[in-house]
C-alpha cells in the first residue's frame, strides 16, 4: 500500500462526527533497545485520543497525548528513573502529543502522518494502522471502531539523548485504540 491511495470516509463503515475515546479498550505501549542486545517492553496508562470523522479524509483528524509520567516497565524503580530530570523529566516534558497531518489508505491498511511532539520538539512520523473494523456493542447499542497503528522515531530527534550506549536510539511505538461513533440525533 501507498500513502498514495485514498477513499472517502463512505467507502468505510465510519459516521461523520467527532468519535469518543474508549480509554477501557485502548493502549499504547513501546520497545527501546537496552544495551544492544535485548528490548525493554513499557506502556503508557495515560492516554487521550480524539477522532473526527469529515465528509473527506482531508477533513478527518486524529489526534493522541500520552501523559509521559504515567510509563510503566514493570519496575516501579526504573520507571521513577526515567521520569526524572536526567532523562525523561517529565516536569519539563510532561506530555508526548500526536496530530495526524494525512491520512492514506483503503481496507485495512491505512498509514497516518502526522508531527510528534515531545516537550518542545515536534518532528514527522508516520504510523502504520490496521483498520479492525466496526461492530456494534448490543449491551449498549452503540458502534465501536478499533484501530492497530506501529511506528517509530528516534528519541535523539527530541533531545532525549540519554543513556547512550545503554539505551537505543529507536522507539518502537504501537497503539491498540477504540472509538465510539457520535450519537445520532433523531431529529
Amino acid at each position: 500500500m501507498t500513502t498514495e491511495q485514498q477513499t472517502t470516509p463512505t467507502a468505510l463503515p465510519l459516521a461523520a462526527g467527532r468519535w469518543a475515546f474508549d480509554p477501557l479498550h485502548s493502549a499504547v505501549g513501546f520497545t527501546v533497545r537496552h544495551l544492544g542486545i535485548s528490548k525493554v517492553r513499557g506502556r503508557f496508562n495515560d492516554l487521550d485520543a480524539e477522532l473526527v470523522v469529515g465528509e473527506s479524509l482531508a477533513d478527518s483528524s486524529i489526534t493522541a497525548t500520552v501523559a509521559l509520567a504515567s510509563i510503566d516497565t514493570g519496575n516501579a524503580d526504573r520507571d521513577a528513573h526515567v521520569r526524572a530530570a536526567d532523562m525523561l523529566d517529565v516536569e519539563k516534558r510532561p506530555t508526548m502529543t500526536f496530530r495526524s497531518t494525512r491520512i492514506g489508505g483503503a481496507g485495512e491498511e491505512w498509514a497516518l502522518q502526522g508531527d510528534l511532539t515531545i516537550g518542545d520538539v515536534t518532528r514527522p512520523v508516520t504510523f502504520d494502522v490496521e483498520f479492525g473494523g466496526v461492530v456494534e456493542v448490543p449491551m449498549e447499542g452503540s458502534r465501536h471502531a478499533g484501530f492497530d497503528a506501529t511506528g517509530e522515531f528516534r528519541r535523539s530527534d527530541f533531545g532525549l539523548d540519554f543513556a547512550p550506549g545503554f539505551l537505543g536510539d529507536v522507539i518502537k511505538v504501537s497503539l491498540e485504540v477504540q472509538f465510539v461513533e457520535p450519537a445520532v440525533d433523531p431529529a
